[in-house]
């Protein structure tokens, strides 16, 4: 008999969601028969940050059909950043990954960045023909060029959620303070440099969303968002 090969021997997956009630399930899902060739041990935890729809009602039956997948609930939205503290902090196997919940990523390519884990301590992903407004991917350039000039931390796709994460990272860096979400990938990634681990990046496809609506474009969020790293680069000079 041969023996299955894992790829990685635990992994924790969590997944921020507002408002995805037509989302949700089939990316849990997906994401659920991946795990199950991938790990041996694996856990599935949706953050719901404080959906109006069915999101919650959705998640909770998903997580009584399987113990594996558990449920984080907001009960007002916090917000991306706080979600993504949320999972990142209440993740239990030696390593975290974290995708969005809206189905513009192949969950299957964790793969490739399960790859990497032997030679770095966080991968992320970088978006190939990105399939968002072309405001997103304006401010998303603008975005990665500054955070790299600023902190130093040379990725070509600082937004993407698509990351893997060793636990480790997460415990010895200082506490995530960032509440929006374009802030936490780069204070993670400043943070986890400064203290020596290695980052390494693979090419992810991005699709188009094909239900519900992107949050986080709007121009006040985006000039709070550049004020905000510059006072992380002031904080962390």
């Amino acid at each position: 008999m041969v023996q299955k090969l894992f790829k990685i021997p635990e992994l924790s997956v969590f997944f921020p969601a507002y408002n995805e009630e037509g989302n949700i399930e089939k990316t849990v899902l997906d994401a659920k028969k991946v795990l199950e060739k991938i790990s041996k041990k694996w856990e599935i935890i949706i953050v719901n940050d404080g959906s109006k729809d069915r999101t919650g009602e959705i998640a909770k039956r998903l997580s009584k059909e399987d113990k594996r997948i558990r449920v984080i609930n907001h009960r007002k939205n916090k917000g991306y950043g706080e979600a993504l503290k949320s999972g990142f902090y209440n993740a239990k196997y030696a390593w975290i990954a974290t995708c969005d919940a809206d189905g513009q990523f192949d969950f299957s390519e964790i793969k490739n960045l399960c790859e990497k884990s032997s030679q770095a301590q966080i991968v992320i992903g970088y978006r190939i023909n990105r399939r968002d407004s072309v405001l997103r991917k304006i401010f998303g350039w603008g975005w990665t060029l500054i955070a790299n000039l600023l902190l130093g931390i040379n990725v070509r796709d600082v937004d993407c959620s698509f990351k893997l994460v060793k636990k480790e990272v997460i415990e010895k860096i200082s506490p995530l303070e960032s509440t929006r979400g374009g802030m936490i990938s780069p204070e993670l990634l400043a943070k986890a440099k400064r203290l020596g681990f290695k980052i390494d990046q693979v090419p992810v496809h991005h699709y188009p969303r094909k239900s519900g609506h992107q949050t986080g474009a709007d121009m006040k969020v985006i000039i709070n968002s550049f004020i905000d790293l510059m006072k992380l680069w002031k904080k962390l000079r």
